[in-house]
């Protein structure tokens, strides 16, 4: 307990994730308990209390501050100093209070709680079946804020005026809408309506207008919380497949809703430990492994063993869902490549060609943000993408970030990054910058962000590779330092930012590719890293990319440059080559000249070259598909792994060839695709602890961090993590930031803060 001995009052800062989160109403709820006086507020730095009493009470309830803080509240610093005494009787809530400095945080949206749930489903209840129920315990808070001190006015919400009945909660201390800025009822609050593609309303209740629409098989744009989904009945293959034509996203697999847990089972099975995930706050998609007899159309996720599913988030989806009574696709309002949209003339604009109604509502959306998605691994989650329900919680580390940065991220998977003090505001996740509409979500988001969480950059750091959009966005900034980073010691710095591990350690960074120091494109890189900086200690064999990018569209090409890397001219007869035998006598000779081929050491590119090799996926429609496929085609009762040796000079070097001939072999072998996969699994993973291993008796490191996009490989993950920890090491890997290009942001900045000034 808190030493409080002669002290009659006392004044108390708490900050953290401390405003939307109903904690004025608590210190009020408290005070009240312990018969004390004074006042709590909001400002720019969090909230404010003084209280007056006996110096007992006082120091229980300085204590039950942090022990008993509302659910959603994170109390991250507590300070008090004893002011002198008033004598004035009552606790209030008073008018918050505007500085200069902001160091308040926002809660993330957080899903409905149960007794909105209760009210939603209750006739007798004024909300009963009102699609924006909320209170101090949930609902809408970084898409709608707009401004600090969090209240109501600062938010989208000041365009819906509070009604009688509303105000009275509002301003009841024993009621849970004590101070819940986005109260709201049927009498003064948002409203549905439903209109057609061409904008024309339509008559009737618009929740039962859009649920008779998706029975029908049609698709309806729903705005949700952070922006527009696209929803279709997912058990309707007619459906889903319009919906992939009309969306253009031929293969890549849709997200699916379901009205609750019993629901889930349905289509997944869902671990003890995926359970609290999936009906958590946050409400992520979560990756689960899919049910053989999973009531969805084939076309929902095609070829994949795992379905991402995802209980309702808001009263909205809560209705639709239970009226529908059957799963739904929910998927982002856009076409492939756009950000989502989240302005209803935007979404109608954008949508129109894809969805034939749509779902409106009249709260503005002030941030865009896409739904999270996570897989579980080892009982934790190992998020993919990092947006709603987790942001703007900060990303919390052990070292102060002593000048303000700005970190840029990637390009693929955007996220950016701004940091001061122990604090990383890692961003939504704003996604490829290969578009005006995505760099300007990516501007518009610094500018909310800086403006937020009041930080006035003094270093912008940003990714090595000249022709990034964020690369050039950095450059154009002008009166900051600019800091150049790595892009795989950045996944490592990631990792060791999300472990709160200054290093060094061994760094095990596998994706697509990455601006390399020498001028090639890394990707299957062993490092010897810190946040000040990192050594390149072996890496996996660079080959040509024939035609650069196309490389990456077609799979077959990298397939093709590592057989002649290994045979030459005495390649074997294989499918692949009789598949692609017109083209392959020039992209071979492409990959000798080196014209328009670029070297790389790419883990990312050899799964995409076996991938080929077991006819999985000679073109590819999204990033990353070949290699998924190849993960979802692996036998999992096969546990031999290819024997190789991947010690030497430069670890790791000949492992890629090594790997691609044993599967060319088991191929002429007539072995089933399936076993070679997981034979390729396993020997890379085998390939990575005897690299491990080479570093470690040279410099007695016995710690190793993996990042990178290929560690979201769950087989070559559990694969590596086991086969390491069994040799003794101590393996960090991600669960708060993505390994993917999704965290590199968060690397950036710690790395850009632990450099030396010039």
């Amino acid at each position: 307990m808190v030493e409080l001995a002669g002290v009659r009052r006392v004044q108390v800062r708490v900050e953290g994730i401390v405003q939307g989160v109903g904690f004025r109403p608590f210190v009020h709820a408290l005070a009240t308990e312990y018969d004390l006086a004074g006042f709590v507020g909001n400002d720019t730095s969090g909230v404010f209390v003084e209280v007056e009493g006996d110096g007992g009470r006082l120091a229980a309830f300085v204590a039950d501050l942090s022990r008993r803080a509302p659910t959603l509240a994170q109390v991250d610093r507590l300070t008090t100093e004893p002011v002198p005494p008033t004598g004035q009787p009552g606790f209030a809530i008073v008018t918050s209070v505007t500085g200069v400095g902001r160091d308040a945080l926002i809660s993330p949206d957080t899903a409905t709680c149960p007794d909105c749930l209760a009210e939603l489903g209750d006739p007798a209840d004024r909300r009963h079946g009102y699609p924006f129920t909320n209170c101090t315990n949930c609902g809408p808070r970084f898409t709608i804020v707009e401004d600090v001190p969090y209240d109501r006015r600062s938010t989208t919400m000041a365009d819906f005026p509070l009604c009688a009945a509303c105000a009275a909660e509002y301003a009841d201390p024993g009621d849970r809408r004590f101070h819940a800025e986005p109260v709201c009822c049927p009498a003064c609050g948002p409203a549905l309506r439903f209109v057609t593609a061409d904008g024309s309303p339509l008559p009737g209740e618009p929740l039962d207008t859009a649920v008779r629409w998706l029975r029908a098989g049609r698709i309806v744009a729903v705005k949700g919380l952070g922006g527009f989904h696209l929803a279709a009945r997912a058990d309707d293959d007619r459906a889903v497949a319009a919906l992939r034509a009309r969306k253009h996203r031929e293969e890549k697999p849709f997200a699916v809703m379901v009205a609750d847990l019993p629901a889930a089972r349905t289509l997944v099975d869902v671990a003890p430990a995926a359970e609290p995930v999936l009906t958590g706050a946050r409400r992520p998609v979560v990756l689960l492994p899919r049910r053989a007899d999973a009531p969805v159309a084939g076309s929902v996720a095609p070829g994949n063993r795992d379905l991402g599913v995802l209980l309702p988030y808001t009263p909205l989806h809560r209705l639709l869902l239970r009226r529908l009574a059957t799963p739904i696709v929910l998927t982002s309002g856009n076409l492939s490549d756009e950000p989502i949209a989240y302005r209803d003339d935007e979404a109608r604009r954008r949508l129109a060609p894809i969805a034939d109604g749509f779902l409106l509502h009249d709260r503005r959306i002030h941030v865009r943000t896409d739904d999270s998605v996570v897989r579980v691994f080892r009982g934790r989650e190992l998020p993919l993408r990092r947006s709603r329900g987790y942001v703007p919680a900060p990303v919390t580390v052990p070292w102060r970030f002593d000048r303000p940065v700005l970190a840029c991220g990637a390009e693929l998977k955007n996220t950016f990054c701004v940091a001061k003090g122990g604090r990383a505001f890692v961003s939504h996740h704003i996604g490829d910058l290969e578009n005006y509409e995505t760099l300007r979500a990516f501007t518009d988001g610094i500018a909310h962000f800086t403006r937020l969480f009041d930080v006035r950059p003094e270093i912008v750091a940003h990714d090595l590779h000249p022709e990034y959009l964020s690369t050039k966005y950095a450059r154009g900034r002008e009166d900051v330092e600019l800091i150049g980073v790595q892009h795989h010691h950045a996944h490592i710095a990631s990792c060791l930012a999300d472990n709160g591990d200054p290093g060094p350690v061994i760094g095990v960074a596998f994706d697509g590719l990455g601006y390399g120091l020498d001028g090639t494109l890394w990707g299957g890189e062993l490092l010897v890293a810190d946040l000040a900086g990192f050594e390149r200690v072996g890496h996996l064999g660079a080959v040509p990319m024939p035609g650069g990018a196309a490389a990456v569209r077609e799979p077959w090409r990298m397939a093709a440059a590592y057989l002649d890397e290994i045979y030459g001219d005495a390649v074997p007869e294989l499918p692949l080559r009789r598949r692609h035998e017109r083209q392959w006598p020039a992209v071979v000779a492409l990959a000798r000249t080196g014209t328009n081929s670029p070297r790389t050491s790419s883990a990312g590119r050899l799964f995409d070259a076996v991938s080929a090799l077991l006819g999985r996926h000679d073109r590819v429609s999204f990033e990353g598909q070949a290699a998924i496929a190849l993960e979802q085609r692996a036998d999992r009762d096969e546990r031999g792994g290819y024997p190789v040796a991947a010690g030497g000079p430069v670890p790791l070097r000949d492992a890629g060839c090594a790997l691609v001939r044993c599967v060319v072999e088991d191929l002429l072998a007539g072995v089933d695709p399936g076993r070679i996969a997981a034979r390729f699994h396993h020997g890379l993973a085998d390939a990575v602890l005897r690299a491990a291993e080479t570093v470690r008796q040279r410099t007695g490191l016995a710690t190793v961090a993996l990042s990178g996009g290929v560690f979201q490989n769950m087989l070559l993950l559990e694969a590596v993590v086991s086969g390491l920890e069994r040799d003794g090491f101590r393996v960090l890997v991600h669960s708060r930031v993505p390994p993917n290009d999704g965290g590199i942001s968060l690397g950036q900045a710690v790395i850009a803060a632990a450099r030396p000034r010039p």
